[in-house]
């Protein structure tokens, strides 16, 4: 065998080979997309002005911390609607005292002043709406996908749909519910001090202060009658989730039986939480998550090491899934189940039978009709299409891709594409031998001239394959994924790897009368 036809094939045993070990075990490097393995698919809204709102919130307790820090007194400082702010001075004669802090906060406009009065309103500029509104989805978008990273799921879909809206796709999943509480927990973390002053009883009468609000801590017992105890708790957030550090599930040693998730804060969170509970000794401190009270402990002490635990009659299931959720970081504004799909996985595995089916059945009739129609030149396509699946399969394994049902069609439209490759070739050859050529040149001429016409439709169809995985999702991305991969197999195979075949078979001959085709 000729030097250059030894390098050939040796590269092609090479692809074979490597092929095969990616290949190896299928059932762990090929991964099913929801719809052959089942799962849940979701779509969330995103209600990005609650985020809006809470963001002005902010930026009313920032004022008010900034006037206090002047030394200038006010009245009332509220947010009104989303994205307004009614201030209201103690002394209308510090008016242009309060116009110089307000003029930092440049995400607002004044409206509405009364100056005689001392009143004014800030609102926010639309600039700054549609910012905090993008954010929302952004940073939702990018706490789900840490929680479902966490959660174990394998080839999740988590992208971003129009301006508010945030599409999910968790193939495999066995319990829809629990991935479904996990991801649409808001995971607001909050640490509030009670409001000793006013008894419970006055609150329920509307007899509390506006710093203050009533929330709840809901107990279920062990015939699940949930029982909820009310708390007057002060408005103002000492400390929040943001500064978490790590959130770990632990056995709760006063409740055998349940579990507790311990939390530790970075250095600033662990300088405010010593300084909040040096500063209210004896007072009680809640733990709030999601404006549920878990639990509203004594502070007795200074507490240095920034640490604390949560409980709250807890499975280990639940305590892992709030330590999922409180170490991913809580969501900016809360998400609403638009739409709701669940793919069983008995469904999963009709479809996956089909669709091989599907491909098998293609596959016979082409095989039988290349090697009834082209004879020997027949069945060198059929094992030039036989490595074309199997390089396939392997690059999608490489890297990591996901079969779909869409991606089965992609394969089985590879099948149709790649038999079309050699007839271009086969064809051609036929027209040279009737011109009178010897088949050696008419081989040659036939592969040469084909060429051209193989990469122009080959590469067409691949740019629209990566277009479509560019704007497509879901089963678009995975159509898309087997075209693209198939059709650049397919030039491989049908150019390099059938010309290798002819030559193997003519090459070696003194001299050849006919070829079979």
């Amino acid at each position: 065998m000729p030097k250059h036809l030894r390098v050939r094939v040796a590269l092609v045993a090479v692809v074979v080979a490597v092929s095969i070990w990616y290949l190896y075990p299928p059932k762990k490097t090929i991964n099913l997309g929801l719809d052959l393995q089942g799962g849940i698919h979701l779509m969330l809204g995103v209600e990005a002005d609650k985020h809006v709102a809470s963001q002005t919130d902010r930026a009313a307790e920032d004022l008010k911390s900034a006037l206090e820090r002047k030394g200038i007194g006010v009245r009332r400082i509220a947010r009104e609607g989303d994205t307004t702010i009614q201030v209201e001075l103690a002394n209308p004669q510090s008016w242009n005292d309060v116009l110089t802090v307000v003029s930092e906060f440049s995400a607002f406009e004044r409206r509405e002043e009364d100056q005689a009065a001392g009143r004014f309103k800030l609102v926010a500029t639309q600039r700054r709406i549609n910012q905090l509104r993008d954010d929302a989805v952004r940073q939702g978008l990018e706490t789900i996908r840490n929680r479902v990273d966490q959660f174990g799921v394998a080839e999740p879909t988590i992208t971003r749909q129009g301006n508010d809206r945030i599409l999910i796709q968790l193939p495999g999943v066995q319990d829809p519910a629990r991935a479904k509480a996990l991801i649409g927990k808001t995971a607001l973390l909050e640490f509030k001090l009670l409001d000793e002053r006013t008894s419970v009883e006055q609150a329920l009468a509307g007899q509390k202060p506006e710093t203050s609000e009533i929330l709840y801590r809901r107990d279920v017992d062990k015939q699940k009658v949930e029982r909820k105890t009310p708390y007057v708790v002060q408005k103002r957030s000492l400390l929040s989730g943001a500064e978490l550090t790590r959130a770990e599930v632990q056995a709760d040693p006063n409740s055998p039986g349940n579990w507790q998730v311990a939390i530790e804060f970075t250095p600033t969170g662990t300088r405010i939480f010593g300084e909040v509970t040096e500063q209210n000794v004896g007072k009680h401190l809640a733990i709030i998550l999601d404006g549920n009270v878990y639990s509203a402990p004594r502070m007795n002490e200074r507490i240095p090491g920034g640490r604390a635990v949560i409980t709250g009659q807890f499975t280990v299931d639940d305590a892992r899934d709030l330590a999922i959720v409180l170490r991913a970081g809580a969501l900016p504004a809360p998400v609403v189940i638009l739409e709701e799909r669940t793919v069983g996985p008995s469904l999963g595995a009709d479809s996956v039978r089909r669709g091989i089916t599907a491909i098998v059945a293609s596959a016979v009739v082409v095989v039988l009709f290349m090697m009834v129609y082209y004879r020997l030149a027949g069945l060198i396509a059929d094992v030039a299409l036989t490595l074309n699946l199997l390089i396939l399969l392997a690059c999608m394994a490489a890297f990591g891709a996901t079969l779909t049902l869409p991606g089965i069609a992609g394969i089985a439209l590879t099948i149709g594409m790649a038999v079309d490759t050699n007839i271009l070739i086969f064809e051609r050859i036929r027209e040279e031998l009737r011109v009178g050529k010897t088949p050696r040149s008419a081989i040659d001429a036939g592969f040469t001239r084909a060429f051209r016409t193989i990469i122009d439709t080959h590469l067409t169809v691949m740019v629209t394959a990566a277009i479509l995985y560019n704007f497509g999702t879901g089963p678009v991305k995975g159509f898309a994924v087997s075209l693209f991969v198939g059709l650049a197999a397919s030039l491989f195979t049908a150019h390099f790897f059938t010309r290798l075949l002819f030559d193997v078979v003519y090459q070696g001959r003194t001299k050849v009368q006919t070829i079979s085709i």
